[in-house]
């Protein structure tokens, strides 16, 4: 048995029903069953008031019941809006307020409950809202059609090659649109979908026995979560004998992780892949083969276009052009014109990164033109943690700052604020920045939360009067090689 993304219905239903469908640390889902409880909670759904076209709020973290109502949704034709328990209550409100979702499921609870007054979609046949960081400092929704999941489906299933019922390792957030490798691989190839709790992954050696245990074969992630996974010398093939493929998304890939995952995995394809969550997840994919790992450039290409996208160059910036390009930000008409618009007959979008394209058709990543970034995979707007840190009692501005390493990864965000009446020094300064993760956590989700808090007078500018986010990195670099603070 299968998952059709295309008809958004299970198939082949008489094909390996009693198999592994879904894995959890505490229960599995035969196909079967996987089935029935997609089919009994659209039925609860439809009587609670789900209804097509209507945005259905999900809240939970990595419980099978969260698997469950994302299929119940797609069967039912509800957008469904993923929201991890990571996000503060405060978020979790404001995204249910902006989607104008008038049912929550509260995924860990097994529960309905009412959201806020209904609001039908003026884009008809969305599968899912993907919410993420906005420059306003408040998050914004990404529209995906389901014409578009399916050509994702399609593509896992086409193209990557992977064995018969695939089983994934599944660790990602739900409301983390690279999650939808794990969701779409598996089920749509009859496979096994293993989740993985952030308790689980934090425990080493339980969560590395616990891979092994449900033989996972495909391993999709940031580079960053294999990175920390590489610290555990049983990470590797003679404790999991089954994980043949890496396929690595949101981050660059250096050649120096390349060959440490190859040392510990030496008969294991890796593949590169990128693509903002308004382009379904990925729209570029290459498998590192010999000449790529013999030329090792740093950080390797993120690949060539799918085969149902187009991929070009304005003034430097990448476009997307194809039908997996989202529908447009939800009630952002302001975005929209600026970031969305028509290449020959299909939806495109400027992505804001910048590339470049080799004569073998790879694309190269080069930055960013904004101040959006990626930290361990999630993207995050600078400006919606700038406005949070200016938030804080005692503080008249904030500013945060990515650090990179000489491959251009980002390790941690520093966050910088100004205080009232130029008190960095003293203890006035001192007494406002007291529990500042704290209050920072009432309304960001933990990885927008600086890892470090700097006190300044004043912050310095550049010629058109803005932070200066280069010169406050200097100082800190300068600060912390000195050994003194500012």
């Amino acid at each position: 048995m299968r998952f059709d993304f295309d008809t958004f219905r299970f198939a082949e239903p008489d094909s390996a029903g009693d198999a592994l469908a879904v894995v959890a640390t505490h229960d599995g889902l035969s196909w079967h069953t996987l089935r029935a409880r997609t089919e009994a909670w659209a039925a609860a759904a439809r009587a609670a008031g789900a209804r097509p076209d209507v945005p259905l709020v999900i809240v939970g973290h990595k419980e099978a019941g969260f698997l469950v109502a994302m299929l119940g949704c797609l069967t039912l034709g509800a957008p469904f809006v993923p929201v991890d328990r990571i996000n503060p209550a405060e978020r979790v409100r404001r995204i249910i307020e902006i989607v104008g979702a008038p049912l929550v499921y509260e995924a860990d609870n097994d529960v309905f409950r009412p959201g806020t007054a209904a609001t039908v979609l003026k884009e008809r046949g969305v599968a899912y809202i993907m919410f993420t960081s906005g420059s306003t400092g408040d998050p914004k929704g990404v529209q995906i059609g389901r014409e578009s999941l399916g050509l994702f489906a399609g593509w896992i299933r086409d193209c990557l090659r992977l064995d018969a019922a695939p089983v994934f390792m599944d660790q990602m957030l739900f409301s983390f649109d690279f999650s939808l490798f794990n969701v779409a691989g598996a089920l749509g190839l009859g496979g096994t979908c293993v989740l993985c709790p952030r308790d689980l992954t934090a425990q080493r050696d339980a969560f590395t026995a616990y891979l092994a245990r449900h033989r996972v074969t495909m391993w999709a992630s940031t580079p960053s979560f294999v990175r920390q996974q590489l610290l555990n010398p049983a990470f590797d093939a003679a404790t999991l004998p089954a994980l043949k493929v890496f396929l690595f998304g949101a981050e660059s890939l250096s050649p120096a992780l390349a060959e440490a995952l190859w040392e510990r995995f030496p008969a294991a394809r890796i593949v590169n892949s990128y693509g903002p969550t308004e382009a379904t997840c990925s729209t570029t994919w290459v498998e590192i083969d010999a000449a790529l790992r013999k030329d090792a450039p740093n950080p390797f290409p993120i690949g060539r276009a799918k085969p149902y996208a187009e991929l070009f160059l304005d003034q430097g910036e990448l476009c997307i052009a194809g039908d997996h390009v989202m529908r447009g930000y939800l009630n952002r008409p302001d975005l929209n014109q600026t970031r969305l618009f028509l290449h020959q007959g299909k939806r495109a979008y400027r992505s804001g990164d910048l590339a470049h394209i080799d004569a073998a058709g790879l694309v190269h990543f080069r930055g960013r033109a904004d101040d959006q970034i990626k930290l361990h995979g999630y993207r995050i707007e600078l400006a919606e943690v700038d406005a949070a840190l200016a938030s804080l009692d005692g503080v008249r501005a904030g500013a945060a700052v990515a650090l990179r390493r000489a491959d251009g990864a980002i390790v941690r965000m520093i966050g910088f604020v100004e205080l009232e009446g130029n008190h960095a020094g003293d203890a006035t300064g001192a007494t406002a920045l007291a529990d500042w993760k704290q209050a920072l956590g009432q309304n960001l989700p933990p990885y927008m939360i600086p890892s470090e808090l700097v006190a300044c007078d004043r912050f310095p500018t550049t010629s058109t009067d803005k932070v200066d986010r280069r010169q406050l990195e200097r100082q800190y670099l300068q600060a912390r090689l000195s050994g003194t603070k500012e």
